[in-house]
């Protein structure tokens, strides 16, 4: 078996297809998380066309009872878990609206994937990561997470109240964790992928999965010097 044991969340399509790509490069073994399981066994099954060890698991962020399985799965299999990317994610529209349209049936719908999802997924998994030598945690957020940067005069970044405001939170969430993880072996930090073309986005973005996948890796591997409570791009650290 390959040295490390990764689940992501979301990884049958797009960035999430690519961190797992990635992460079975350096020798992890991957759990591909989705909610469908023809469409998750599909992404197995290429993935396993590029070498590395895949196994799909059935995890609806959204339903209490399928993350239960997939832990009590994961902790008879395998025992442990070393790497955790919440990466599932959805938004209300694909196009930018002023946030005095949103409609709040949708926002919540973000809300319970964005959120309350990855906390579910989080507190469900912990004590798992918790048995890692250098259990990691990586929460895929976004460049229009950052309240700094939409607050700047001069900004130029489009309304997405449901989506944006989401991101936001999951940043608070990251640091949460990483604060009461911080004297664990858990790093625990947040990433922004860039805007990539996914179906998310009705692929409009400018960048590829592949491209985008790269922090998320990188965070994933972090070694024992290196940061937590951090949101982070391809560059380096962002404001929140």
């Amino acid at each position: 078996m390959a040295s490390k044991l990764a689940l992501v969340t979301g990884a049958n399509k797009g960035i999430g297809f690519e961190i797992a790509r990635g992460l079975a490069r350096h020798d992890c073994a991957v759990l591909v998380a989705a909610r469908d399981r023809a469409r998750g066994e599909q992404a197995v099954a290429a993935l396993r066309d590029d070498g590395g060890e895949f196994h799909y698991v059935r995890v609806d962020v959204t339903d209490a009872s399928s993350i239960a399985e997939a832990a009590g799965w994961i902790e008879e299999r395998f025992g442990r878990l070393d790497i955790l990317v919440n990466n599932a994610g959805i938004t209300d529209r694909p196009v930018p609206g002023p946030p005095s349209e949103t409609d709040l049936p949708a926002m919540r719908a973000v809300y319970e994937t964005n959120v309350f999802g990855v906390v579910a997924v989080t507190n469900a998994l912990l004590p798992l990561l918790r048995r890692s030598p250098a259990g990691r945690i990586v929460n895929v957020s976004s460049g229009l997470a950052s309240i700094s940067a939409y607050a700047a005069p001069d900004s130029a970044m489009p309304p997405y109240l449901a989506y944006a405001s989401s991101k936001s939170a999951l940043n608070a969430i990251t640091v949460q964790y990483g604060k009461e993880l911080r004297d664990t072996a858990i790093k625990v930090n947040a990433c922004e992928p860039g805007y990539t073309a996914t179906d998310l986005n009705e692929h409009r973005g400018l960048r590829t999965p592949a491209q985008s996948a790269k922090v998320a890796i990188d965070l994933a591997l972090l070694g024992e010097d290196g940061p937590t409570c951090g949101y982070f791009d391809e560059n380096g650290p962002l404001p929140w």
